[in-house]
């Protein structure tokens, strides 16, 4: 079988072949890794590009993707963008090419809103998340592609989002928010060595895509910015999210697929993903969130070696009556959490609907969630497991979990009993734990148990990424 995983790995992202990156300009040979290399190369400059941070460079951008375009079947093409600040509204990648940001590099996201074009309604979601109308496109976009690349020597891109946020809280929104990257319909996706700041909205947002690597980004977002998630596969298929820093003012990462009866109706699922060595601070939400837009299903996600610091819950699930779908198979182990509201966190009262339309007999089905080797210290709450009366989240299990309450000083402890917190709240849930304090609920009783973690990998895990060089010719 672990030959047959690596077979199907190389087989999904070429052979590993030496590349050859011939350039008419003038730049210092670097090497960098990806899950392709390029034969030709050019450089945003050589269209006209100018990296005053003030010139607005969309045409430019465009112009060089088309050119490159047409070596996607001859070895593919590779897009230089030097230091400088390159002002842009949004822009449309093409296939078998590669996106490289130069250290120093930044990529300005307009804020003039003509400059991001309109689009229609996700078909999983059934209207725009901020507003009934359309969306915006976001600033790095691409559909129906294969074999895309965004990377650099931690280059950035900058979203530049505040008009956004604004308009937002006023509640002057018209159309849905643009997210920063938003790929749809593809295959072999590479997003990774970046500094992501200030998107609109979400930063990363894969959709109906597969076999995807986000790895090596540091994503920094207000912390009081609701919606910059930082990274959302959403009905995706083989993904692996590791090695990343993320600063949210919403979910550091967030598994979807859908939004009730359009999700539903969509029903492809987000199943095989992989998320590990992440560091998330989020003071107002998760550090990996399931749903709440879970209508096409969620299952077999692997979670492990993460850390929250100051981030309200850990690993959350998100749902509610409406929903239907399911979250299935998910398994964690190797939390280290510091300053933390919840540690675990299920709700099934995740009530916002796309619209009245939704079917209160579509009740979403929990089950099968286990984590196992938790550490957590300045905890206000142990657990809160909400599952849907008549529709219980079941085969919960917890095991080897060490939670160390928070504890107010003697100046400040409240003496009214009525405000103190119980370390454990669980309602309609089933499940076991073993070796978990402070004890857990009745609901959750100790049958001394290992919960399962899986020993067999991946496909996407098996995916080696090759070292690319660029050599400039004089």
């Amino acid at each position: 079988m672990q030959i047959i995983s690596v077979i199907s790995a190389v087989l999904i992202f070429g052979s590993l072949v030496e590349c050859r990156v011939p350039s008419s300009s003038k730049l210092n040979n670097f090497d960098y890794t990806a899950i392709n290399c390029r034969k030709h190369s050019a450089i945003l400059t050589d269209f006209g590009a100018v990296g005053d941070g003030k010139t607005l460079n969309t045409k430019a951008f465009n112009s060089a993707i088309t050119k490159l375009s047409q070596y996607a079947n001859d070895g593919g093409a590779l897009l230089i963008v030097p230091p400088g600040k390159w002002l842009t509204g949004s822009f449309n990648l093409t296939s078998h090419f590669t996106l490289f940001l130069q250290k120093d590099a930044v990529i300005l996201g307009s804020q003039n809103e003509a400059d991001w074009p309109e689009l229609p309604v996700l078909p999983s979601y059934g209207k725009g998340r901020d507003a009934t109308d359309g969306r915006l496109s976001s600033l790095i976009f691409g559909t129906n592609l294969t074999d895309i690349i965004i990377t650099g020597n931690n280059g950035t891109i900058d979203g530049q989002g505040s008009i956004w946020w604004e308009k937002f809280k006023k509640g002057q929104l018209k159309i849905t928010r643009p997210y920063l990257i938003e790929i749809m319909y593809s295959d072999q996706i590479q997003i990774s060595n970046l500094t992501l700041i200030n998107s609109p909205s979400w930063f990363v947002h894969p959709v109906y895509s597969s076999n995807i690597v986000v790895n090596g980004l540091t994503i920094l977002a207000p912390l009081n910015v609701p919606n910059t998630d930082g990274i959302n596969p959403d009905s995706c298929t083989n993904v692996r999210i590791e090695d990343n820093y993320i600063e949210s003012g919403d979910d550091c990462i967030a598994i979807k697929s859908g939004w009730d009866q359009y999700g539903i109706k969509f029903g492809k699922p987000s199943e095989h993903i992989i998320i590990r060595r992440v560091t998330c601070i989020s003071p107002k939400s998760a550090m990996v969130a399931i749903g709440s837009e879970m209508s096409g299903g969620v299952q077999d996600v692997r979670i492990e070696d993460l850390t929250a610091i100051n981030t309200e819950s850990a690993v959350r699930i998100k749902t509610a009556i409406g929903r239907g779908g399911f979250v299935k198979d998910i398994f964690v182990k190797g939390l280290n959490l510091n300053t933390m509201k919840y540690v675990f966190w299920m709700t099934g009262s995740y009530g916002q609907h796309p619209d009245d339309k939704f079917d209160p007999k579509a009740l979403p089905k929990i089950n099968g969630i286990n984590y196992k080797d938790v550490t957590a210290k300045n905890v206000t709450i142990a657990g809160k497991l909400e599952g849907i009366s008549n529709d219980p989240f079941t085969g919960i299990c917890i095991s080897n979990a060490t939670i160390e309450m928070f504890v107010k000083k003697d100046s400040d402890i409240e003496m009214d009993a009525k405000k103190v917190k119980l370390p454990w709240n669980c309602t309609d849930v089933a499940g076991v734990t073993s070796n978990v304090v402070p004890q857990p609920c009745a609901l959750l009783p100790d049958k001394k148990v290992d919960c399962p973690f899986p020993t067999d990998k991946l496909a996407i895990e098996n995916v080696q990424f090759k070292t690319c060089s660029f050599k400039s010719v004089i």
